[in-house]
């Protein structure tokens, strides 16, 4: 992969597992928030190359969700372990962890 690629890439986008966890659709989303269905789409697909702070607060806001729920900082191995963590997390409470950290889901604490 390219560098300029991998640098990009470097931000993974979760909006589809907390859509499907909310049992919205991208339409209603797009609706709610203000953006056209096709960049609520490239979003969605992890082809954007910036969001607004206020498409994000509206995002999350809709979605009931924290930043750090929606958005992941990702190294080139941990693509795959990211993505079957975002499609397991149980809580929108739950924030990613961080390198060397404990993930821990749901219950007291969190």
């Amino acid at each position: 992969m390219p560098a300029d690629e991998q640098k990009s890439n470097a931000i993974g986008i979760h909006l589809d597992a907390l859509l499907e966890r909310r049992e919205m659709t991208m339409t209603v989303l797009a609706d709610r928030v203000g953006l056209t269905l096709a960049n609520v789409s490239i979003l969605k697909t992890g082809k954007a190359r910036a969001i607004r702070f206020s498409t994000l607060a509206a995002i999350c806001r809709e979605l009931d969700c924290q930043p750090g729920d929606l958005l992941s900082y990702k190294t080139e191995g941990a693509w795959k372990a990211t993505t079957k963590l975002a499609a397991a997390r149980l809580s929108p409470a739950c924030a990613w962890p961080r390198a060397g950290s404990v993930a821990t889901f749901g219950g007291a604490g969190t």
